[in-house]
């Protein structure tokens, strides 16, 4: 059993990878046995994770914007100066822009699209092409949201809302595409989580009661819950588990 959650001798390229739940993807990983590579666009950040990760285990920092096309080719071509081939891939960077949608700015739109969708295909491509010529296949973990499963209702998020509901059935797709190569597509769709994601969010007691109010186990996420399930879905133990997405969220949907 201890076997089937162990990612000893594996790499790992995880986006976004410079502080929130992407810093902790990596911790768990590093604890796990696997040989991690952190990626953001802000390389001070993520030089600082990379060094304080090493004590742990194998940390490398590629300080890369991966969100169009020039960028994801960049970061694979760093990754492959390190490594000959890449298990697994964790897409986790995002971007939110709350804004209500008669007043977002078609800027703004395109900005979210960027990164929330158009680099999450653009970097699972890039990282299946490498999983491809391997021979031995892979792991992609792409990271949705509760929001791109349901309507929300809080507050207006339409861009964020519409980017995550194409992570679930962008996941759907490429885990169907990519099964006879041997490479496993899921995501994870975390609730409210306690980052600084969510720091403006949190300057607003009635918006976080309410938020506690909606969600069964009445409380916001721990970073690391999601990392939890991350690590999961990405070792051996998910061996028969792919297009599926996997709710961190406190019984959220269940209501």
């Amino acid at each position: 059993m201890k076997d089937l959650f162990s990612l000893a001798g594996r790499t790992a390229l995880i986006t976004g990878g410079s502080r929130g739940i992407g810093r902790m993807i990596a911790e768990g990983f590093l604890h796990q046995g696997a040989r991690v590579y952190i990626s953001a666009r802000k390389g001070g950040a993520l030089e600082e994770t990379a060094k304080e990760l090493s004590k742990i285990g194998p940390c490398t920092a590629i300080a890369l914007d991966a969100s169009g096309a020039d960028g994801a080719k960049k970061m694979a071509e760093a990754y492959l100066k390190h490594e000959k081939t890449l298990d697994i891939l964790v897409n986790n960077a995002g971007r939110v822009i709350r804004r209500p949608s008669l007043e977002l700015a078609l800027d703004d739109w395109n900005a979210v699209v960027a990164v929330n969708m158009t680099g999450v295909f653009l970097c699972a491509r890039a990282a299946a092409g490498q999983m491809i010529k391997s021979g031995f296949g892979g792991a992609i973990v792409n990271t949705a949201s509760i929001l791109g499963l349901s309507g929300g209702g809080l507050y207006p998020n339409i861009s964020y809302q519409t980017t995550k509901g194409a992570v679930v059935n962008m996941t759907r797709a490429l885990a169907v595409e990519w099964a006879p190569h041997k490479i496993r597509v899921n995501a994870v769709a975390p609730t409210w989580t306690r980052t600084a994601f969510i720091g403006e969010l949190e300057q607003n007691p009635d918006l976080m009661r309410r938020i506690r109010e909606v969600t069964p186990l009445g409380r916001l996420a721990e970073p690391e819950e999601v990392a939890h399930a991350i690590a999961f879905l990405a070792s051996p133990g998910a061996a028969m588990i792919t297009g599926h997405t996997l709710a961190v969220d406190g019984g959220f949907l269940a209501q």
